[in-house]
């Protein structure tokens, strides 16, 4: 499944610094398909293939829950714009 994960960001720097890091750290069989923050900085949207909602909110708080605030969200494919149904 495709779980998105939108962010409030408290801390700009260290959020994108702390999900660098975890890039080289997915879980077996997650896929990082969407990085993607707002000019200013507040807002970011990520997807991340993966079994779980679940799975993906606790690899994504280890990482970066100390700067941002988070929902997460299994993506309707089927009706969006560019992701594998």
């Amino acid at each position: 499944m495709h779980v998105m994960a939108v962010s409030t960001v408290s801390d700009n720097s260290n959020f994108w610094s702390g999900l660098k890091k975890a890039h080289t750290m997915l879980p077996k069989g997650a896929t990082w398909k969407v990085a993607v923050a707002s000019k200013d900085g507040a807002k970011a949207v990520n997807i991340i293939t993966h079994d779980s909602v679940d799975g993906v909110r606790d690899f994504f708080e280890t990482h970066a829950g100390a700067y941002a605030t988070t929902e997460y969200f299994e993506a309707d494919a089927a009706n969006a714009v560019g992701l594998p149904r």
